[in-house]
């Protein structure tokens, strides 16, 4: 396989310093986007929400197989089957709403990240792609705290 070079748009600003598990969902960042990038945010406040890719760059071990959040209550399952950050590409994706857009800065609610991370790109929330119905997921995703 040929290798893919990322380079970060910007950088996420916000209180969180450490990793933790738990609730995001009231969690208020800045995602910072490079000068160079501020016409790209133009239109981007007629969304409700957006969905933002970024790079866990603290994570420094793949796994193949993991415990979801070291939880006991849950299966050993491959990475690709949950959420966890022990990646063999540390790629992550959260869709959370957006609150405020001034100039290269949007301000977001909901984002599980650590102050510092890298912002490799902000799509917007369409319902026609990103929403779907009769979901199914495993029994164990509601035993985790979130």
């Amino acid at each position: 396989m040929n290798e893919i070079t990322l380079k970060p748009i910007g950088f996420v600003k916000n209180n969180v310093k450490e990793p933790r598990f738990g609730n995001f969902a009231n969690e208020v960042s800045e995602i910072i986007v490079d000068k160079k990038f501020t016409e790209a945010l133009d239109g981007i406040d007629d969304y409700s929400h957006v969905i933002i890719v970024y790079w866990m760059d603290k994570v420094k071990d793949c796994v193949i197989k993991h415990q979801p959040q070291g939880n006991p209550n849950v299966p050993i399952v491959g990475i690709f089957a949950c959420r966890c950050p022990a990646r063999p590409n540390p790629i992550a994706i959260t869709t959370v709403k957006l609150l405020e857009h001034k100039g290269n800065k949007i301000i977001v609610k909901g984002l599980d990240v650590l102050d510092g991370t890298p912002v490799i790109d902000i799509k917007p929330y369409w319902p026609q792609y990103d929403k779907v119905e009769n979901e199914k997921v495993p029994d164990w995703v509601n035993k985790l705290e979130f």
